[in-house]
């Protein structure tokens, strides 16, 4: 996204010259959207519409940073200047028209949440209303003759939602036409498809594609800067799959490993399957790590995005069964959902299990874990679900997100700070990178034809097996850790992070744990047996002797694998079964069987 120029000191004026002294991140834990002093950005943001006084204003700011605050304080200086008369707020959801009213009563504006298109016209003693994209898409020519009847400035919040179906384009930009403002915002202003967004500037590169401009950015990066926002570690997680395509083909794959882009997918879904060990080791791990952050932060929250509903209850199952509490589930956006994630946000529950609504624009400001268990893999809605755990409530709180091992996923957490454009155009065929194109076309091919979505095909998919390990935190661009098996001291190194941290200290800690990480492996290395040494046959038996048994066992036991690797390693000691030598491999394979004979 193209920013506009920053004035090279804070702007002066009398409203804003007080709180263009005040640091980045305050306040530290204003009301969603009412904060009564402005951060830096939204005083220059500010001031720059002053000067301006545009029709059409996009400000980008990535989320958490505050957008809600800044319109809240052009509404009022717009209808306190009589410049406009009504408000009309346009959300993506039921909550958040509601999140909004809430909002703006904060700072005296009063918006009807509940206004129908059967209405007509909303309440006496109301500025104006809060409708979603669906509800103007529905009845444009209503909202048109709405905006018409007074002056009226439309906020677009998330308005790349606009774009979401022509219809819905076309619909916006009839209903809202004759406003006198718009004022659009958005924290991710990039779509994956061409299909405009209602009121947006496009202009073309350098490469001739036409691409938004906005008027104001204040990305990621320079929030993370000004301590408005939390440094994220993501936390990925590999493993052993295996599962039978619809054909009967049994197949095994690890994540994380160069497959093909079917069989990428494949042992993604086999993952996320709640019946095996990937989700319940990865949410044991993620509630390890919300345990450590709560030492400093007491009341942060973890949630865990599933890709459907079915998912979401197997996965609320786990988090009681592993935490011993029932998890907050939010399934559907109903006036129920809003209830419950309000009661979530005002307290100090562990877990919320939610479907893909919950990704975008519900404000929790104590979740400070996440779990990352959907399918989805877009750049918008990767963003959304991460801008979940990124608000700052006071300097030095982190945010942890767990995602599987996927090359899509890996890349997205590794350009985090990266600004991105809506782009109307694609490149042609001419323009593109011939070696981009190979490798599309290698991806392509694949040894599992009969790949199948969620929802199946002809056939059948079934998971098989889904073993979790440990394989590396990305942080600011770069990759810690050198893998190791859930439960290892290894992965409680990264773990067991401090909750309160700033960005450098991250860093810091991060490549401290991974030299001593290294070195702890090479120590181990020059003590071990020489590899021409090993009997390698039969360490490969033994460790699919004891892979075996551990599954059994925790069939038996209920126990995850990882908590059955955990306790065999605390008794006879060793390194995790990758780096375990023949002997050591043995000594658990005699202590598993003795537990099936009651020696334990």
């Amino acid at each position: 996204m193209s920013a506009a120029p920053r004035p090279t000191s804070t702007p002066q004026h009398p409203s804003s010259s007080a709180a263009s002294q005040l640091p980045p991140a305050f306040p530290a834990r204003a009301p969603w959207g009412a904060a009564g002093s402005l951060r830096a950005w939204q005083a220059e943001a500010i001031e720059q519409y002053r000067r301006e006084s545009p029709r059409d204003f996009l400000a980008v700011a990535t989320p958490g940073a505050g957008k809600t605050t800044f319109a809240l304080r052009i509404a009022t200086e717009l209808l306190e200047a009589r410049v406009v008369r009504r408000v009309t707020v346009v959300a993506p959801t039921e909550h958040l028209k509601k999140q909004w009213a809430d909002a703006a009563a904060r700072v005296g504006i009063r918006l009807d949440p509940r206004f129908t298109n059967a209405q007509g016209r909303h309440g006496a003693g109301y500025d104006g209303v809060a409708v979603t994209y669906a509800q103007v898409a529905s009845k444009p020519a209503l909202h048109a003759a709405r905006t018409g009847a007074e002056r009226t400035l439309v906020i677009l919040d998330e308005v790349h939602h606009g774009g979401d179906a022509l219809s819905w384009g076309d619909a916006v930009r009839e209903a809202f036409e004759g406003a006198t403002r718009r004022l659009a915002l958005t924290g991710t202003p990039f779509r994956s498809d061409t299909a405009p967004i209602p009121f947006v500037t496009y202009a073309p590169d350098g490469h001739g594609i036409r691409r938004s401009v906005a008027d104001y950015t204040y990305g990621y990066g320079d929030a993370l800067r000004d301590h408005v926002v939390r440094p994220v570690l993501f936390m990925s997680y590999s493993g052993s799959m295996r599962w039978r395509t619809r054909a009967g083909d049994e197949i095994a794959a690890r994540l994380g490993e160069p497959l093909t882009k079917d069989m990428t997918a494949q042992a993604w879904r086999t993952a996320l399957d709640p019946n095996g060990e990937w989700i319940p080791s990865v949410i044991t791990a993620a509630d390890r790590r919300l345990t450590e952050v709560r030492r400093t932060v007491p009341d942060a929250g973890a949630m865990i995005i599933a890709t459907d509903q079915t998912d979401a209850r197997a996965y609320a199952g786990h988090i009681a069964r592993i935490t011993g509490e029932s998890p907050t589930i939010v399934l559907s956006d109903d006036d129920g959902a809003s209830d419950r994630i309000e009661e979530f946000s005002a307290s100090d529950a562990r877990w919320l299990v939610a479907v893909r609504m919950v990704s975008e624009g519900v404000d929790v400001p104590r979740l400070a874990v996440g779990v990352y268990a959907t399918s989805a893999a877009t750049p918008l809605f990767f963003a959304q679900v991460v801008g979940r755990f990124v608000r700052a409530r006071r300097r030095g709180e982190t945010a942890s997100v767990f995602l599987p091992s996927v090359p899509q996923l890996l890349e997205l957490a590794s350009t985090m700070e990266v600004e991105r454009d809506h782009a109307l155009d694609r490149p042609t065929k001419d323009d593109a990178d011939p070696e981009a194109a190979l490798l599309a076309a290698a991806e392509r091919e694949t040894s599992t034809p009969d790949a199948v979505g969620k929802d199946g095909v002809a056939g059948a998919f079934e998971a098989l097996e889904a073993q979790a390990s440990f394989d590396r935190v990305l942080f600011d661009g770069g990759e810690f850790g050198t893998g190791a098996e859930v439960g290892s001291e290894e992965e409680l190194d990264f773990l067991g992070l401090p909750g309160l941290l700033d960005a450098d200290q991250v860093a810091t800690l991060l490549r401290q744990r991974q030299a001593d990480q290294q070195g702890a492996r090479r120590a181990r290395g020059q003590a071990a047996v020489a590899p021409a040494e090993m009997d390698h046959r039969k360490q490969a038996e033994l460790r699919k002797e004891l892979a075996q048994l551990v599954g059994a066992w925790a069939r038996r036991s209920g126990q995850p694998h990882a908590t059955v690797h955990a306790e065999l390693r605390r008794r006879c000691g060793g390194p995790e079964v990758a780096l375990a030598a023949p002997d050591e491999l043995q000594a658990r394979v005699a202590m598993l069987r003795g537990w099936f004979v009651g020696k334990r």
